[in-house]
């Protein structure tokens, strides 16, 4: 608590990047609206924003605008978007075969014909075989959150899908009763209850009682994108031997330093391009490839065919929060497909927004958590398949620089006030993670019963 208000209360005031920002959606194939400098949700009054662009419901990028006045008129914001963003603008325009730009317009990009990539869309969803996708939810007492998570997942517009909401050992019957009061007027929503601790465990009973062909996973405290199921499904059309799709999370706010810093460290954004990986023509050429998972997406947007999961056991639960690991479990996931020689894409069409850990001691484990997580995916890399480690120590010295050199491309988001005992927690974390999953390891093995996949 005492390092939560330093932070809060003396940091702030020195740092004008961590001066909140209003998150709003800008669509431009509408009309640009006039962007007020108060939240009409929340009456709060902000000094700048952070503008999400999007054309025919696709996003396109990131831009920030200042809030000087009381309201930003897109003749005053228009030319600032236009500058972060043209090339991508163009390049979607081109892609739908409409004619190149040479400035926003500001009544917008409306066509009398549907453009491209909606029409394509609409001809996957007409599309008789459609795969059923079970969509899993594992949670622990957060009814509050999971209920608007639920919202955004009925609100889908894609037309085939359950729901199965694992509670993860619960406390209270919070979340029990919740779900009787949604599946009764929803009855594609399921409650599932299991009793052995972790995410790994609660994700691998969703798996076991899904029916889905395809198996999408989203985390209690997300906000989703009506398109991120469809857009999840499409991706699996985007290449041959397609085992795993991610989508783009952004921050659902940026009110408070944690949630700033968090961006900073890395975020879970991966950027607004599609991107296919996989061990041979599409192979990133950098080091630590495939170790690196998380630069493929994160687990609170990630789908598989199913068949796939349950040919590799499902997920492991040493890195699941079983015992020491807290974190792991997606980028070990993501590594099996790698290493199955299938292929990933991270589709940032699938968009939904997260919502980060507002309190510094919050962030301060959650980043501890995912620097031990990270060395213990590395040491079941090497406890799976001893044959790597010839492959991968000498690609352990990048990986050391690309954690805590400042210039690297993982730090160079980070400013001045970005806290010093981050980095020092992050080290910590990964001294720690080889240790962590020997012991998560042998817990799980003591555990109750490993699920089993039919």
């Amino acid at each position: 608590m005492l390092l939560q208000a330093y932070y809060e209360e003396n940091v702030v005031e020195q740092a004008p990047d961590l001066m909140p920002m209003r998150i709003v959606e800008i669509e431009l194939e509408q009309a640009l609206p006039n962007i007020s400098a108060v939240d009409p949700k929340t009456q709060r009054r902000y000094q700048r924003v952070l503008a999400v662009v999007r054309l025919h419901t696709q996003p396109l990028g990131l831009a920030e605008l200042p809030l000087s006045t009381e309201e930003l008129a897109p003749a005053t914001y228009a030319p600032l978007l236009w500058n972060a963003l043209s090339s991508e603008i163009n390049e979607h325009c081109q892609q739908d075969g409409l004619p190149k730009l040479s400035e926003l317009p500001l009544q917008g990009l409306a066509s009398t014909t549907p453009p491209r990539c909606l029409a394509e869309r609409e001809a996957f969803l007409a599309s008789p075989d459609l795969p059923l996708v079970s969509v899993i939810i594992p949670t622990h007492d957060r009814p509050e959150t999971l209920a608007s998570c639920l919202e955004g997942v009925l609100a889908q517009r894609y037309p085939r899908f359950e729901v199965l909401v694992v509670d993860n050992k619960p406390s209270t019957d919070a979340t029990q009763r919740l779900l009787t009061q949604i599946s009764g007027t929803h009855p594609q929503v399921r409650y599932l209850r299991e009793e052995r601790p972790g995410i790994g465990n609660a994700a691998n009973c969703g798996i076991a009682a899904a029916q889905g062909e395809i198996l999408a996973f989203t985390d209690d405290d997300v906000v989703l994108d009506p398109y991120w199921l469809v857009e999840l499904v499409r991706g699996f059309r985007q290449a041959e031997k397609v085992a795993c799709v991610t989508g783009l999370v952004l921050p659902l706010e940026l009110e408070q330093p944690a949630q700033f810093w968090f961006e900073q460290y890395a975020g879970f954004t991966k950027g607004f391009q599609r991107r296919l990986f996989d061990m041979k023509e599409h192979h990133p050429r950098m080091p630590l490839h495939p170790y690196m998972a998380g630069r493929f997406g994160t687990g609170a947007s990630m789908a598989f065919t199913a068949s796939f999961l349950k040919s590799i056991g499902g997920f492991d639960p040493a890195l699941g929060g079983i015992d020491k690991v807290k974190a792991g479990l997606d980028i070990a996931a993501f590594f099996e497909v790698m290493m199955h020689g299938y292929r990933l894409v991270y589709e940032p069409r699938a968009l939904l927004y997260h919502l980060h850990r507002r309190d510094y001691s919050g962030l301060r484990r959650q980043l501890y958590n995912y620097s031990v997580g990270f060395t213990s995916h590395l040491t079941r890399c090497i406890w799976e398949r001893p044959h790597l480690l010839l492959s991968l120590l000498p690609q352990l010295i990048y990986g050391f620089l690309f954690a805590f050199f400042n210039r690297s491309i993982k730090n160079r988001l980070q400013q001045s006030s970005y806290p010093k005992e981050l980095k020092q927690l992050e080290f910590k974390g990964m001294l720690f993670g080889p240790l962590a999953y020997l012991q998560s390891r042998r817990v799980a093995r003591k555990a109750l019963p490993k699920t089993h996949f039919s």
